[in-house]
């Protein structure tokens, strides 16, 4: 066994991460040319002279920052893998490990962001170190995994500050005023050896010239309280409990000039020679002796002058210094971002605390401490220092690129690598496996003895950045016994500690599993750790593994060979497994064979069974049976995949396609129902069969050996199937099966085979199913396998353990129920339900059987018949089959409506039309309630857009042809239609029709056609609301509203479309038009109202016709009862979500003036955008009452306006009706001059609208005359030259007195502009015999005001005519227009 590099975890996605840290990186890309190997790069600086190497920074500042960016980051992850910490700057982010599904459908352990956000409470300072400390549990009942994790972080300006793993600050402490360097931490560990220290728990902090030992215990007891008072505070309020405070001791570090990292080695107690020896260097040859050796602790900085500094402190010589800490408490946890921003004390907010931020707490002073001894270098400058788990080694990197290993007792340097600029490092403590331990050859076994004491190895990782290497050293002069090329931009992360809050009695009964180092790539996302064997540090040249392992690097050898020789290769492998002396190596020497896909099988057989033989031939109490059993059980697989390789390829010669009356009498139907089973497979297959790309090395059914030893394992006497993804069981189902199922081998002989193997007949059937299912295209291709299923089966039904002995007639099998759960949950409707059929035959055989043991003989024969096939013994399961099959057939049906071609689409089709429509169940349509089928068919609506007309006309197609079930000949799915000679477009309708017709039969209930047209309601404007720039769907949506006929339905539905999907959109609509008051440009509906302004006309519109539905609904629901909602027989079992018209059903009754009162809102809305009308404020058209009572629950008793309204507003009013009927005219007069329609402004072709009865209709509830309004649209009419659409609207006029005096100014006009404008000779000679009063009068109209002048003077007469008539004989202006008869006779001569 070698070093191995394992993955134990990944990133979700730590892109999320990197953009959140450095916004900066989003839009850059990944330079390809920084991820070289490291084989082509320098590797340091291996030469003496050191003036060649390029500076650091001029080398990092030319990586791509995109991939470099770890490397700037602050990390931490907790030894027990429960969080980890990246922060930059000012940022940080909490991540914790969940277990999620990776691509395969395999779980895996992925780290997924638990918090984010900044964590400095001043703008000046930045994060610099960090910390995941986990925290044990006080219940006795734990096992083993820590309580809760704390973070500590480090800061620029001195604080160190406490936070949980949701970001809520516990306590903050200002320890020196100086910048935190590092924080690092020690727990407890149980001494190996007597002789050896306790060392207690403690956090280190360094600062520039200064460390801080925080006590442990202390830490713990006041974080726990800080925890608990975070909680109390969450649940309660303002609860306040301070903290115990904390004992730290803090040491002034003198005789040194700078300093970057450092170690805490903790106590440590002298020899008496070694207290003599430094009591005479220090005092001299009088120097005097204390009777016991004096304890220390022991501090190692690294830094220059000296570059490595050792300190010592006495314990004793100085008092613990007490803290008083500030606990910060977040008021009720609003979020963890102000939890986490919260202060010193988290009561107040940010902008609350900078006062008290100002007036920093007071710092005590430090405790003198000199430097004992150093290394001196004055050149060399370190970098970092790392302890090793035992305290007696230490790794020191520098700026030369060196890395040194200390001696830490000695204080010495004892070994010096060279090459490793920029390095990172880290240790692993391996414990030797007792039951692995080598022993002497004289022994009789290598596992006889596990006497004496675990031994202990250290290892040492280096991480080169520069070269993109991962190295494991064994110390102290040990050889490289691992490296891995894993590319320039990772973090290597070494804690050095595990949980904190253990003693020497708690520690006993805990065993955490935690990570000693992890290797963090920020390009794949994964974090790995290194395996390192213990046998690895064993140097002696006589070790029995270390020459184990040189066998099995030579067996990796021997299978990499490019051409190997298979007969050599057979006899070497041999060779090599009888020499390996360990089983576990043998057992691994053998999996790398197993595992070879150059090794054929005969090989393989020969060897596993070779090495068995000597097994066997060894005395019983020297044979591992681990190794004994896992050769006899990959002896037995190989043993089956040979016999199943060698069934597999006898060829059989393949009988004849079947007739139908052969198939008919194997599925115990009848010839027609044959046929109609037959056609509906024929019009399922075009267009549901799986497709997919087949290479020609891939024959079906073929599986290598090594996929086949990885999916099957034995346990005793049977063979089980592994956990493998749903590829793998097909492969291995086809393995077994496929050819099988084409008749092209033996059925009985497979059967029989895999049955004296060991495996279960509920495995084979589970596996024959999944391959029948998964293969539908090839399946119903060749329908002679009905008939090779039907033998399987048979055959596997009547093994020993398949159907139990104790099943009789009146019980549910077990058996037949995993076959029928099977077809149920298959996509592969056209597959099932042949299975489906054939499996029922063949119960109905073995029912009958069971049936003929239990009825006397002699009773058959008094009856004078017996038990032929079409006979069938009454049964439970009989009737689950006859449910299962009609509940199939009803799917299959169903699936080949969904995926038809449809009807071809001339407009522009939208993205989500164009998403496919998914494959369903049986299952899937049982658990999707009573609504679930309707909602699967009006998502085939939505994509094929078929209009609601379409809908009923198929189902009156389908009623009209009666609700009895179509005779089996007549099931064609519309191949008679296609026959006949018509055009593409009359096919397609007629193929759609006669599929719903029959859907529409076989789900009579469930697609009742208010129900289905609820659905596709709903549906259109789910989509619409998905892209509101689609109006059609909105159009489409209502239209299907339009079309329910019970009012229940229609009511309910419209209501909550309006609550769920529209009232949000139109108070922003209203809100916007009556800020900007005149229609809204394109760019402020996109913002207010998320459409464009042509998409907000259409919304409108259909707001407009959606209140006015609902309002006949709300009226006409009273006449009708509600719809009674039944299911078919076959679906009765159905269970989900209630539908939507269950929902619509359940609504509560409107306020009917409220509803009137919201639709007067939107019709004025609705004209305001539809005519572009400028200076209208839709609300500034109601009082304050009438503005409270918008956009309110319609359902709800608001107070309307009531009584007369103010004077202002009815002007108002006045003014926009009179406005609406002018843009109307407008617009009928510009739809006549100019080639632009409609359809230029809207792509949805709604109902027009007849706006003059709307404005007239209005006018009463604006408590406007109505007859005003009607007034001005016929001198409007008669201005824009439509005098015969005028003439009709006369007759609705009731003050015509009113209405012939602005006729006559308008009669005038006309005059004026012909005899004045044209400027004629005839004209003026005609303006000359005028009588004066005429002539004055003409001359005073102004006919700039007429929009249209090209009105021929013989309808100009028809006016002054009807003016004569509508004037009384005593009006003022009634000779006036007696005069306009005789001047408008005498210019029709001219």
């Amino acid at each position: 066994m070698a070093c191995t590099l394992l993955e134990f975890c990944r990133f979700q996605d730590i892109k999320l991460v990197r953009d959140f840290l450095f916004p900066q990186l989003r839009g850059e890309k990944k330079n390809a040319d920084n991820l070289s190997s490291w084989e082509n790069e320098d590797w340091g600086s291996w030469e003496d002279n050191e003036s060649k190497d390029v500076p650091a920074e001029e080398e990092i500042s030319r990586k791509a920052p995109s991939v470099y960016w770890l490397q700037d980051c602050v990390l931490s992850l907790s030894p027990t893998n429960d969080l980890m910490v990246i922060a930059h700057d000012q940022k940080a982010v909490f991540l914790a490990p969940k277990w999620k599904a990776d691509g395969k459908g395999r779980e895996e352990i992925q780290y997924e962001v638990v918090w984010s956000g900044p964590l400095n409470v001043e703008d000046n300072e930045f994060i610099s170190s960090a910390l995941c400390v986990p925290l044990a549990s006080q219940k006795r009942s734990s096992t083993g995994r820590p309580d809760w994790t704390c973070i500590v972080i480090g800061f620029t300006s001195g604080y160190v500050r406490f936070y949980t793993e949701s970001g809520v600050l516990l306590l903050a402490q200002l320890l020196n005023e100086d910048p935190i360097l590092q924080l690092k931490c020690r727990t407890y560990e149980i001494p190996r050896h007597p002789g050896v220290t306790e060392q207690h728990e403690e956090m280190s902090i360094l600062y520039p010239s200064a460390i801080v030992t925080i006590d442990g215990f202390s830490l713990f007891q006041s974080l726990r309280a800080c925890r608990n008072q975070v909680a109390r505070a969450a649940a309660s309020g303002n609860e306040n409990v301070q903290p115990p405070p904390l004992a730290y001791k803090k040491w002034g570090l003198q005789d040194i000039d700078a300093i970057v990292d450092h170690v805490s080695i903790g106590v440590m107690a002298l020899s008496p020679f070694d207290q003599m020896k430094t009591a005479s260097v220090l005092g001299g040859f009088n120097a005097a002796i204390k009777s016991s050796p004096p304890t220390m602790s022991q501090y190692i900085t690294v830094g220059s002058n000296p570059f490595t500094g050792f300190f010592f402190a006495l314990e004793g010589s100085t008092q613990p210094l007490l803290s008083h800490v500030a606990l910060a408490v977040a008021s009720k946890l609003t979020s963890a971002l102000f939890s986490a921003a919260s202060g010193w004390l988290g009561w107040k907010s940010r902008h609350e605390e900078e006062p008290q931020q100002k007036q920093k707490p007071k710092v005590e002073p430090s405790t003198p401490l000199a430097v004992r001894f150093g290394l001196p270098d004055t050149r060399r400058h370190g970098e970092s220092i790392s302890l090793s788990p035992c305290n007696t080694l230490a790794a020191v990197t520098d700026d030369f690129g060196r890395v040194i290993l200390l001696d830490v007792v000695r204080g010495i340097s004892i070994r010096m690598w060279k090459g490793y600029r920029d390095a990172q490092i880290g240790w692993m403590q391996i414990v030797e496996d007792l039951h692995e331990r080598e022993t002497e050859r004289g022994h009789f076994s290598p596992f006889g003895s596990t006497q004496g004491p675990c031994r202990v190895a250290q290892f040492l990782v280096i991480y080169a950045p520069r070269r993109g290497i991962l190295e494991v050293w064994s110390t102290q002069q040990g050889p490289r016994i691992g490296a891995f090329n894993v590319g320039k931009h990772c973090r290597l992360l070494y804690p050095g500690y595990k949980i904190m809050g253990l003693n020497n009695v708690t520690s006993q009964g805990w065993q955490p599993q935690t990570y000693q180092i992890c290797l963090i790539d920020p390009v794949s996302g994964n974090v790995r750790t290194v395996n390192i064997p213990f046998h690895l540090a064993l140097s002696d040249k006589k070790c029995e593994r270390a020459k184990d392992m040189h066998l099995v690097k030579k067996l990796s050898t021997l299978l990499k060979a490019k051409a190997p020789n298979h007969e050599r290769l057979e006899a070497e492998a041999k060779e090599i497994l009888l020499d390996i002396k360990y089983p576990a190596t043998k057992k691994q020497a053998l999996e790398s064979l197993l595992a070879s896909t150059r090794v054929p099988l005969s090989c393989l057989t020969s060897i596993a069974q070779t090495l068995l033989d000597s097994l066997r031939s060894q005395e019983l109490e020297y044979v591992d049976e681990g190794l004994l059993g896992f050769c006899e059980d990959k002896l037995k697989l190989l043993h089956l995949y040979e016999s199943v390789h060698k069934i597999n390829s006898a060829a059989i010669e393949t009988d004849a396609s079947p007739s139908t009356k052969e198939l008919a009498l194997l599925l115990r139907l009848e010839e027609d129902e044959m046929r109609r089973l037959q056609t509906l497979i024929r019009s399922y297959k075009p267009e549901h069969t799986r497709t997919g790309v087949r290479f020609a090395d891939d024959e079906p059914g073929a599986l290598p050996v090594k996929a086949f030893l990885e999916y099957l394992e034995c346990e005793q006497e049977a063979i089980n199937l592994k956990k493998i993804s749903d590829e793998e069981y097909i492969s291995l189902g086809s393995f077994f099966f496929w050819k099988c199922l084409h008749g092209e081998c033996s059925t009985q002989e497979m059967c029989e085979t895999l049955e004296k193997a060991g495996l279960s007949p509920q495995l084979l059937l589970s596996l024959l199913l999944k391959v029948w299912l998964w293969k539908e295209k090839e399946i119903l291709e060749n329908m002679q396998s009905l008939y090779c299923l039907h033998s399987m089966l048979s055959l596997l039904s009547n093994m020993k353990v398949a159907i139990d002995k104790t099943w009789d007639l009146q019980s549910v099998s077990p058996w037949w129920q995993r076959m029928r759960t099977a077809c149920v949950q298959s996509i592969s409707n056209g597959a099932a339900l042949l299975s489906a059929h054939v499996g029922h035959s063949v119960a109905a055989n073995i029912t009958n059987a069971l049936a003929e043991k239990k009825f006397p003989k002699s009773l058959q024969e008094d009856d004078g018949e017996s038990m032929t096939d079409s006979w069938e013994a009454l049964s439970l399961d009989t009737e689950y089959w006859k449910l299962l099959l009609k509940q199939l057939e009803d799917c299959l049906i169903l699936q080949t409506l969904l995926h038809c071609k449809g009807l071809k689409k001339t407009s522009k089709i939208s993205s989500l039309q164009a998403e496919p429509l998914g494959k369903h169940s049986v299952k899937k349509l049982l658990e999707g309630g009573k609504g679930g089928i309707a909602d699967t068919v009006a998502k085939w609506v939505f994509k094929q857009d078929i209009c609601p007309g379409l809908l009923k006309l198929a189902r009156e197609k389908r009623d009209s042809e009666g609700p009895s079930a179509p005779e089996p000949g007549e099931t064609s799915m519309a191949v008679a239609v296609l026959e006949t000679p018509q055009s593409e477009d009359a096919k397609e309708e007629c193929q759609v029709i006669e599929l719903l017709g029959l859907v529409y039969r076989h789900f009579p209930c469930s697609l009742d056609l208010d129900v289905l047209l609820a659905h596709c309601c709903w549906e259109y404007m789910v989509q619409w609301n998905k892209d509101p720039e689609e109006a059609h769907f909105l159009f489409r949506s209502v239209d299907h509203l339009k079309n329910i006929d019970n009012a229940h339905v229609q009511f309910g539905l419209s209501l909550m479309m309006w609550n769920t999907f529209i009232i949000k959109r139109f108070s922003a609509a209203a809100y916007l038009m009556d800020k900007v008051g005149k229609s809204p440009k394109d760019r402020l509906c996109r913002r207010d109202v998320g459409m464009s302004d042509t998409s907000m006309t259409t919304f409108l519109g259909s707001c407009y016709d959606l209140l006015q539905t609902m309002m006949e609904a709300d009226v006409s629901s009273e006449e009708m009862s509600p719809p009674l909602l039944e299911v078919e027989d076959a679906w009765i079992s159905v269970e989900g979500p209630s539908s939507i018209v269950e929902l619509a059903l359940e609504q509560k009754h409107i306020h009917y003036p409220l509803v009137e009162h919201q639709f007067v809102l939107c019709a004025i809305m609705y004209s305001v955008m539809r005519f572009s009308l400028k200076s209208v404020k839709p609300l500034a058209l109601f009082d304050s009452k009438g503005k409270n009572a918008f956009f309110k629950d319609l359902t709800s008793i608001q107070l309307l306006p009531s009584g007369d309204m103010d004077p202002s507003i009815v002007s108002l009013r006045q003014q926009f009706l009179v406005k609406l009927m002018s843009a109307e005219v407008q617009a009928q007069f510009q739809s006549q001059i100019t080639v632009k329609t409609e359809e230029a402004k809207s792509d949805v072709e709604q109902k027009p609208v007849d706006w003059p009865r709307l404005a007239v209709e209005l006018a009463p509830q604006l408590q406007v005359n109505a007859d005003t309004v009607r007034r001005h649209y016929v001198c409007e009419l008669y201005n824009y030259g439509f005098d015969h659409i005028a003439g009709e609207a006369i007759l609705q006029v009731v003050d015509k007195e009113v209405l012939a005096s602005q006729l006559l100014v308008l009669t005038g006009q006309r005059l004026a502009h012909a005899l004045l404008h044209t400027q004629t000779k005839e004209g003026m000679e005609l303006l000359a015999r005028l009588p004066p009063t005429l002539c004055t009068w003409i001359k005073a109209m102004d006919p700039q005001d007429l929009q249209n002048t090209d009105v021929p003077i013989s309808t100009t007469a028809k006016l002054v005519d009807k003016v004569v008539e509508l004037l009384p004989e005593n009006h003022g202006q009634y000779g006036l227009a007696l005069n306009l008869i005789e001047a408008v006779e005498a210019m029709s001569a001219l």
